[in-house]
């Protein structure tokens, strides 16, 4: 038998495989696809996810495509959430004031003013109390509004020395918040400082030097009765009487600076008789013919504690004031700078002086070699270590800006 043959007999014999693809196999696999459909119908559907997905308020749109192919098939069109368009204003606006304020906290001056052009909300967020308690407007060439501004927002300290000051131009009666201002050397006239000082009630710390002022600006001071420090250096305008009426008035005083003032023998009568008897730094220089010893008695009888004490320029002072000089007990700083009619040699005296720490005498020991041989002999003391007062002025000569009797101002002006 041939290989044909054989071949052809052997597929003859073989049992229903016809049967067996088209009957079993196929049936597998059709039970296959079955449990398939079964399975993907157990799930969730496309349909579902997407609902699911999808924003509540957003339905999806069905929509059936016309024709025979696409009558069992349902297509489901939908959108992905749009994000919110929401503007950066918007966004602000839902904060609430306490983290505004906190924010606009950290802006400087200049940023500050910026920000308040904004919306009225930060406007009115920008002007607040909280906001404007400290500020330094040094550098400014003129002030008018901005001061009644800067004063009416609440500011507690305020700074602008040597400018030029206009009508505030204040927004209502209400006394004024402010407790540290310096006010030296501006250009001002006495009825707007009366303006500024009639409403004030809680000074603690005033600078005036310079400045002409009047009876009524000294009036309103003196309802002021938490005054620590008063600088009324190189002032004018005002008499004895309202001097003393002040000075009664004004019972913290720790610190006084009325040196080089357009005073005579009875203004310096009226501050050595009614000055607190608790103060412990003054100011009493210029006064050249006008400060005798009997007014150093009068103040020391009546200002024991005293610790730093300065007559610079009065030439009418001797020797004979030493003694009086030393019952004051606690005096650390004594200024004698100009007082001409004590010697040289007169100053070895100071070393019964044992609480005493420094010693100013410009102009009184002229010869550098002398001024050696004094301080060889005086070892103790410190001569000539501070050429310019600092009793009750706002700042050191070497730091001005943003600061004032240790304080410092946050908000500051700059060009």
């Amino acid at each position: 038998m041939c290989y044909s043959c054989y071949y052809r007999r052997t597929l003859q014999e073989l049992p229903c495989l016809n049967e067996t693809l088209d009957g079993s196999l196929l049936a597998s696999q059709s039970s296959k696809r079955q449990k398939r459909t079964a399975c993907l119908d157990a799930e969730n559907t496309p349909q579902e996810l997407i609902q699911n997905w999808s924003p509540p308020h957003k339905h999806p749109r069905v929509a059936a495509d016309k024709g025979k192919e696409n009558e069992e098939n349902v297509f489901v069109l939908a959108r992905r959430p749009r994000r919110r368009r929401d503007s950066l204003g918007a966004c602000w606006d839902r904060l609430p004031d306490e983290l505004l304020l906190r924010i606009l906290s950290c802006l400087s001056l200049r940023d500050l003013l910026r920000t308040s052009r904004v919306c009225k909300r930060w406007h009115q967020l920008s002007f607040d109390e909280s906001l404007w308690q400290s500020v330094d407007l040094e550098g400014k060439v003129r002030l008018g509004n901005a001061l009644g501004q800067v004063l009416s927002a609440g500011a507690l300290r305020l700074r602008c020395p040597h400018t030029s000051i206009g009508e505030p131009c204040f927004n209502h009666k209400e006394q004024l918040r402010v407790q540290h201002m310096d006010l030296t050397g501006c250009t001002v006239s006495p009825e707007i400082i009366h303006d500024i000082m009639s409403r004030c009630t809680k000074l603690q710390n005033l600078s005036l030097e310079g400045l002409a002022l009047s009876d009524s600006i000294l009036q309103s001071l003196a309802k002021n009765p938490q005054l620590v420090r008063l600088n009324l250096s190189g002032c004018s305008g005002f008499s004895s009487e309202t001097l003393a009426e002040m000075l009664r008035s004004c019972t913290r005083l720790s610190e006084l600076n009325v040196s080089w003032c357009d005073f005579t023998s009875d203004h310096v009568r009226a501050v050595v008789s009614n000055v607190t008897p608790t103060i412990s730094q003054l100011n009493l220089s210029g006064y050249r013919q006008n400060l005798v010893l009997d007014d150093v008695r009068r103040l020391v009888e009546r200002c024991p504690d005293l610790v730093s004490l300065d007559l610079s320029d009065s030439v009418l002072l001797t020797v004979d004031s030493f003694p009086v000089l030393q019952k004051l007990p606690s005096l650390r700083h004594l200024g004698l700078s100009r007082c001409y009619q004590i010697l040289p040699a007169a100053l070895l005296y100071f070393e019964q002086f044992p609480q005493l720490h420094t010693l100013e005498v410009f102009g009184m020991v002229p010869d550098p070699a002398d001024l050696t041989g004094l301080m060889k002999d005086l070892p103790r003391l410190r001569l000539n270590s501070q050429r310019f007062t600092s009793i009750a002025r706002p700042s050191p000569s070497w730091r001005n800006t943003g600061y004032m009797w240790g304080l410092t101002c946050r908000l500051v002006y700059r060009l």
